[in-house]
């Protein structure tokens, strides 16, 4: 039987990555709409067997500017109550928690690389342990409060809320696991004026995802096919 995965996508830039092939070696169809231009607010939380909130360059907090942001969290907080699979990445996370009420706000720093985020003891029971010691891909200044129904799954250096999850069908993380080369190169590409001004050189980026690529690759598919056989029926 097929299922549906709905994704939605705020940047073609920023899409599904290596999570696609993963929805469907477990037999999702993928879904794609593109929040900027579809209406949100027509779709049906309970159309689809998942639903999946990708990244963007925008904060959740922007509603007045993008106004898809507060139909995302609606369908959101409809998912979550409903107890319906629910995942959020990077922005999608903050998502996630905007639509549970919490705070979602400026961090102190900006993480762009790859950096270790660590499981915490919950995480260690999770799929997240894959993550465990994998460097895997940052590129976000935004933080959110940690939603009271969620456990903290992962931290890194600079924020606490690296993953958390709700129940056994909602899954959220801030780091970029489903990021490719492909993707990366041109996130390195496009990015040339945000890295000048941090003093970021581009070239590290591009030596690092020669390091720790393959390894995130691996984290990514074993952890996201671990979390997809442990959802409910």
């Amino acid at each position: 039987m097929t299922r549906t995965a709905l994704i939605l996508q705020h940047d073609p830039s920023i899409h599904v990555g290596n999570i696609g092939p993963t929805l469907e070696a477990h037999g999702y169809e993928l879904r794609v709409v593109d929040v900027t231009t579809e209406d949100v607010s027509a779709i049906d939380p309970a159309e689809a067997e998942l639903v999946v909130v990708l990244g963007g360059e925008m904060g959740a907090y922007q509603t007045e500017e993008y106004p898809f942001l507060a139909a995302e969290q609606q369908l959101i907080r409809s998912r979550i109550d409903a107890e319906r699979p629910t995942l959020g990445v990077c922005l999608g996370a903050q998502l996630m928690a905007g639509a549970l009420g919490e705070r979602v706000y400026r961090g102190d720093t900006m993480q762009i690389g790859f950096r270790r985020v660590e499981p915490t003891e919950a995480g260690a029971d999770s799929p997240l342990r894959h993550f465990a010691g994998v460097p895997v891909v940052e590129w976000h200044g935004d933080t959110f409060e940690l939603p009271e129904r969620a456990v903290r799954l992962a931290s890194s250096s600079d924020y606490s809320n690296e993953a958390f999850a709700i129940g056994d069908f909602a899954l959220a993380v801030q780091f970029h696991p489903e990021v490719t080369d492909e993707m990366h190169e041109a996130w390195v590409a496009d990015g040339y004026n945000e890295l000048d001004e941090l003093a970021i050189d581009p070239d590290a980026l591009r030596r690092d995802r020669e390091l720790y690529s393959a390894r995130m690759q691996e984290a990514s598919r074993a952890a996201f096919s671990e979390w997809l056989e442990r959802l409910p029926d």
